[in-house]
């Protein structure tokens, strides 16, 4: 990844600080969006969407798959992350280049130079599904930012305080934006208000999200 395609990116987009450490970089990857889609796919149809299940028994209105070396699961033995799949019981599938080097470019642009990740989890929202607030607790690294790709239905981002109590901010996310979160906002609680109908070019009735992290 060079220099000059980082600043390239850079220059033609704008850049609006959510909290401290926060950053949310419009439209960064909306060049990417296609060949992103495509990375979607192919880890999907080597480890299919599905919908996990609580500690308590709920089952999300977010169906998730898994890219990296590490990939996050949920069910009723607790948050965790796990080298394998629970459903195939083999490795989740690499983690995409072009993947990687987005993610690793928007790091670099919000401040956070050293960012290497080794789990993305994908997200895939239709109408009416959302993510209530939580915090990303289960990363060992938490130095490490967190940085979340959009692609598809414009959505609501509710990014709060490190108390649930707090009032979060609703911030409007397009296709192609990414969010960059760490230092003080590492543990800030964050969710995604119920995703509203509509129809998109690059992914129809429906929003994708890339969440990467450094979990290990």
């Amino acid at each position: 990844m060079s220099a000059d395609w980082i600043d390239a990116i850079a220059a033609r987009e704008a850049v609006e600080v959510i909290a401290p450490g926060a950053l949310l970089l419009q439209g960064f990857a909306r060049a990417q969006g296609a060949e992103l889609m495509q990375c979607v796919h192919a880890v999907t149809a080597a480890a299919p969407l599905r919908h996990m299940v609580t500690p308590g028994g709920f089952r999300m209105s977010v169906a998730m798959s898994n890219c990296g070396t590490l990939g996050w699961v949920t069910d009723q033995s607790g948050y965790r992350y796990s080298t394998l799949d629970p459903e195939t019981s083999r490795p989740w599938p690499a983690l995409p280049a072009a993947v990687d080097a987005l993610a690793r470019a928007a790091a670099v642009r919000a401040g956070y130079p050293d960012f290497v990740p080794d789990a993305c989890l994908i997200n895939h929202y239709v109408p009416g599904a959302r993510m209530s607030l939580h915090q990303d607790r289960n990363e060992r690294d938490r130095a490490a930012p967190i940085v979340s790709i959009s692609l598809g239905l414009p959505a609501v981002f509710l990014f709060g305080g490190l108390r649930r109590a707090e009032r979060p901010r609703r911030v409007p996310l397009a296709s192609g934006d990414v969010v960059v979160w760490g230092g003080p906002s590492r543990l800030a609680y964050h969710g995604i208000a119920p995703l509203a109908d509509g129809s998109d070019p690059l992914t129809g009735r429906s929003r994708y999200n890339l969440t990467l992290r450094r979990a290990a």
